[in-house]
């Protein structure tokens, strides 16, 4: 019987000791079971489409983009993939001791449908050990353009769900920063990020803003929701794009307005691709 009831039916204690979510004599602290519940939160969210998938084909495959120490890779497996005869799930990340340290992990637990890749996403874009196409992009708490990095290689591999949680998103928020003079002349919407900190705040809400509309605007419907409660983390918005190959009606034109509007024209190569 499970004494944690954090813990979900049929989950390797082993992993999670591993993964260091239960200590070694098999506990769980305050920051370990927040983890938890943010994984298990965007686990049930994400459980469904590979149902709807494996349903129809017996097989899947999945590839979590800035994959960290694969988290949501394991217990994707773990929960979803272990009891099935298909999947497999690719773990892409750029730094070598982590990919080192998931694939031994993989190993001494017997996840033979896992593989981890020391990628950039130029190179995941071309690397022959991933398939042409990939059924489902995750990136979790993927910071700044690592996220536009994951919907750009989700693009190229034709998924058919990308599920983003986005993270540390400064990149627009500089931009807005580098032109607030010139935007104060240009439009008085630029009174919604005159003060540092809602230049920090605006720029990350038009970031999801910009890249709900670059998804669309590529045929991908798209369901913006929280992952968790706000009390569990600020990191907290939820993107999930399905793949319907019917583009938005003028969605790309919005986008460009937005751009224009508020003085983010040099960004029309990362959003209007």
């Amino acid at each position: 019987m499970n004494q944690i009831p954090e813990i979900r039916p049929g989950q390797s204690v082993e992993l999670l000791k591993a993964l260091h979510i239960l200590t070694r004599d098999g506990k769980l602290n305050q920051d370990s079971r927040r983890k938890l519940k943010q994984v298990y939160h965007l686990c049930h969210f994400i459980e469904p489409l590979l149902e709807e998938i494996y349903a129809e084909k017996g097989d899947l495959t999945l590839a979590d983009h800035g994959a960290g120490k694969s988290y949501l890779g394991f217990i994707l497996y773990d929960l979803f993939l272990k009891a099935k005869a298909g999947g497999h799930v690719h773990g892409i990340e750029t730094r070598q001791e982590l990919v080192e340290r998931s694939r031994q992990l993989a190993l001494e637990l017997g996840f033979e449908r896992m593989s981890f890749l020391h990628l950039s996403v130029e190179e995941s874009i071309t690397c022959s050990a991933l398939p042409e196409s990939i059924d489902v992009v995750t990136a979790l708490h993927a910071c700044n353009t690592a996220t536009d990095d994951a919907i750009r290689f989700a693009m190229h591999k034709h998924a058919r769900f990308i599920v983003l949680v986005p993270c540390c998103q400064s990149e627009v928020a500089s931009v807005l920063n580098r032109h607030k003079n010139a935007s104060f002349a240009k439009t008085p919407l630029s009174e919604l990020w005159r003060h540092p900190i809602h230049t920090r705040e605006f720029g990350s809400q038009i970031t999801n803003v910009l890249r709900c509309l670059q998804l669309e605007a590529h045929g991908y419907q798209v369901t913006v929701t929280e992952l968790v409660g706000w009390e569990h983390s600020m990191k907290n918005e939820l993107i999930i794009a399905r793949h319907t190959g019917q583009p938005r009606k003028n969605a790309s034109g919005r986008l460009l307005s937005l751009l224009e509007e508020l003085n983010l024209e040099e960004l029309r190569g990362r959003f209007l691709v």
